[in-house]
């Protein structure tokens, strides 16, 4: 059967970001400098530019601009340094990985789980023979099983011809997480590969990570996803030579030396994570608060089993305590007697679930909360740089938004109704990091406001500030600019800017996020579709076209006004507002772009087929 990703077996993935401490040191210098001068900014425009005739318009924005100044501030801490751990030789033993003296001499014995429910057959297939062919220089006792919650007698039929486990279930309870419960029920591994149904791990995987457990507080190592079918593009400097010839190959090759690397036509969507695992989470392996992300990390069985029983008794005794208050507001009784409470907590056993992974939709950040709040232990992550695994990228906008969704309304869901920031015994930093991740599914709040700002000022004349004048750009410049050079060199080698873009255009998935989660709707766990999905995608993306759409009409009602004179239009407001509104159709755009994208010519035969 032919796979549309079969062109792409040969590809290589990239070594890791290389760290640099000058440009690290430069970093830390310009984002120290655009800080202050963001805080000089805000404090100006509380204090003395608030426009006092238009203040329903002019302290939203203001507001807005503070409530995206704190999120600046996380993702500066955030970005601050690289502190990766140190790659320590593969354990030869168990005893290599664990403090007590009494354990047997044997090799290490490691689980890995293939999660499936509806993928085709030969996509965990050929993970199954890519986990079958990973090196390790010592004895290894690797026992590979695929966790069907399809119940699918050809995938049974796959694993019996490949000699690798087949576990399954009578219901689909919990779904991923109640897919793992089970399967840690019915395996005794040291150690846990989480795979999903499309991961290809690298031949290198076991023996590259498993170092990392000979500290035995290590609970689990995150290692990057690599999308590996995602197209490549054509470097800045090759394109512009085909339309300009020498002139446009030193042109591109000028802007890459400015901005690093630029491809073009590269990742519509924008799935390749290395902005996320090189430089978010790597870089907060200082701070241990690298959090897992299911699909290529390993954990440490111990530390699971430990964490899930301290939150089965957490949530256990809170149950109880809920239950002992409903009592005694029914009886009147200030103190229930120890039989009544003792049955109050057998009662709560029984209701209650134990959860080695959490029954949730984000159970790998849920997981991690637990395992760093640990009370009882001082549990550590880490994150790999190196990519030790492989996978399939969502191929359409539809793929996509379910998956975005899922991130989105996991992660409120968690703030919003056990909020770890409150609980637990995490460091101060790691509830900081753990802040900042949270805090970004909220800017769809305030990106709204700045989404409808310019055009506020351009169909109304009214601006949000006293005045465009002269210190309104001494105010914001400096920042603006300071900020974006920060941003640039903390980010070296990855494009920055275009994930601020994308960032902006989220903005309804994280709304409907938001609200469903307010209105205390399940978010759902949808399987993220392994195939592309055919169809026309111009719904999904209405929003955004709507936004390019009253924004250019606002742009140019904006210049007609202030060509005829009117009052309110001044050549600060149209320069302050035109470049803001261009940026924000600039941002809308590589979303409406990525939902009318179609595979490179001599895909189409392919379209549907298993990917």
């Amino acid at each position: 059967m032919a796979y549309y990703f079969d062109r792409y077996e040969g590809r290589v993935p990239p070594e890791p970001l290389p760290h640099s401490p000058a440009r690290e040191l430069l970093y830390q210098y310009l984002a120290t400098i655009s800080l202050v001068l963001g805080a000089w900014y805000l404090w100006w425009r509380w204090t003395e530019s608030l426009n006092p005739e238009a203040l329903w318009f002019a302290i939203p924005l203001v507001l807005a601009e503070t409530l995206a100044f704190v999120g600046l501030i996380l993702f500066t801490i955030n970005l601050w340094r690289v502190q990766d751990y140190p790659v320590l030789s593969p354990p030869a033993s168990i005893r290599d990985c664990v403090d007590d003296p009494a354990t047997p001499d044997r090799p290490v014995v490691v689980d890995v789980f293939f999660t499936t429910y509806n993928e085709d057959v030969e996509i965990v297939q050929r993970g199954v023979r890519d986990a079958k062919a990973m090196r390790y220089p010592h004895a290894i006792d690797l026992r590979i099983h695929v966790l069907d919650d399809g119940r699918r007698p050809e995938m049974r039929a796959m694993t019996e011809a490949e000699g690798v486990g087949y576990i399954t279930r009578d219901n689909n309870l919990g779904f991923k997480a109640g897919n793992l419960r089970n399967a840690m029920e019915q395996s005794a591994g040291d150690f846990i590969i989480i795979c999903d149904a499309d991961t290809r791990p690298m031949p290198t995987m076991l023996e590259r990570t498993l170092g990392y457990f000979r500290d035995p507080d290590v609970a689990w190592v995150q290692t990057p996803q690599w999308f590996y079918d995602l197209p490549e593009g054509t470097p800045l400097p090759e394109a512009m030579s085909r339309k300009l010839g020498a002139v446009g190959r030193g042109i591109g090759r000028t802007v890459e030396a400015v901005f690093g690397p630029i491809r073009v036509g590269e990742d519509p969507f924008l799935n390749d994570p290395e902005m996320f695992y090189q430089v978010i989470l790597r870089r907060r392996n200082w701070a241990n608060a690298s959090f897992c992300c299911g699909a290529g990390s390993i954990h440490r069985r111990e530390a699971v089993m430990q964490a899930a029983l301290g939150a089965y008794a957490d949530d256990v005794l809170r149950r109880a305590g809920e239950d002992a208050a409903a009592v005694r507001k029914l009886t009147s009784e200030r103190e229930l007697g120890p039989e009544v409470r003792s049955a109050l907590v057998a009662g709560a056993l029984e209701e209650q679930e134990f959860t080695p992974y959490k029954f949730h939709v984000s159970e790998d950040i849920y997981t991690s909360i637990e395992l760093h709040g640990d009370p009882v232990r001082r549990w550590k992550s880490v994150l790999h740089p190196w990519i030790e695994c492989k996978m399939l990228s969502p191929q359409d906008l539809l793929s996509w938004t379910v998956q975005r969704f899922k991130y989105a309304g996991g992660s409120l869901d968690i703030l919003f109704h056990d909020n770890p920031l409150f609980r637990g015994k995490m460091s101060f930093w790691q509830r900081v990091m753990y802040g900042a991740t949270f805090w970004s599914y909220l800017g769809a709040l305030w990106n709204v406001v700045f989404l409808l700002a310019p055009v506020v000022y351009l169909t109304t004349g009214i601006a949000p500030v006293a005045a465009y004048t002269t210190d309104f750009y001494v105010h914001i410049l400096p920042f603006l600019i300071l900020n974006e050079f920060a941003a640039m060199v903390g980010t070296w080698g990855i494009s920055g800017y275009r994930s601020k873009l994308w960032y902006i255009s989220f903005f309804p998935i994280n709304l409907r996020a938001l609200w469903t989660v307010a209105r205390g709707e399940k978010i759902k766990f949808p399987v993220t579709p392994k195939v592309r999905q055919s169809g026309n995608f111009a719904r999904l993306v209405a929003p955004q076209i709507a936004v390019v759409a009253v924004t250019l009409l606002a742009l140019l009602f904006g210049l007609l006004s202030w060509a005829l004179g009117r009052e309110g239009y001044t050549l600060g407001g149209i320069v302050a507002n035109g470049f803001w509104a261009a940026n924000n159709i600039l941002a809308m755009g590589g979303m409406i772009f990525a939902a009318f994208w179609k595979p490179e010519e001599g895909d189409d035969e392919l379209e549907g087929v298993p990917a």
